[in-house]
């Protein structure tokens, strides 16, 4: 495992809506790092990723907002946060909030947890709780499909 490896790995995790869904089978499959130690720097990565969007959001949505292209992807964002996510937040709090950052679809994940978070006005220690859940709900689910899928397509090539 190179720094590079490491690196390739961290900015795939950056990346709005691949995130550790394409980074921990990127890490494992293409790059070949034990299971292990994919699955540690991307649950890091995307523990850390959580507070720093959120936090931002704050400081640059107005800026942003103001070019044509990405506030229509607000507007697009705000209306799953107000259908998908909110009622979610509405019934289970927090937990709610780290379910849908933990099933690992597109879509989901710390950048939409961290915008509904914001715009729901979830206090930050309750945002990190649901964060710290969420994104290892994810990386089980991954790592589980990634591991089995890759012994069973062994299996088949044997």
């Amino acid at each position: 495992m190179t720094f590079n490896d490491i690196w390739q790995v961290v900015l795939m995790t950056m990346i709005p809506t691949l995130e550790l869904r394409a980074s921990l089978p990127f890490a494992i499959l293409v790059l070949e790092m034990p299971w292990y130690s994919a699955f540690f720097l991307v649950v890091i990565i995307n523990i850390i990723l959580g507070p720093i969007v959120y936090f931002s959001l704050r400081f640059f949505l107005n800026i942003v907002i103001k070019i044509p292209f990405f506030n229509k992807l607000y507007e697009r964002s705000l209306h799953k946060v107000h259908t998908k996510i909110k009622p979610k937040v509405d019934k289970y709090g927090e937990w709610g909030l780290a379910l849908f950052i933990g099933i690992p679809l597109p879509g989901s994940g710390v950048y939409t947890g961290a915008l509904a978070a914001f715009v729901l006005d979830i206090k930050p220690k309750k945002f990190m709780i649901a964060t710290v859940v969420g994104v290892l709900i994810a990386a089980i689910i991954v790592l589980l499909v990634v591991l089995t899928g890759s012994e069973i397509f062994n299996w088949i090539l044997k």
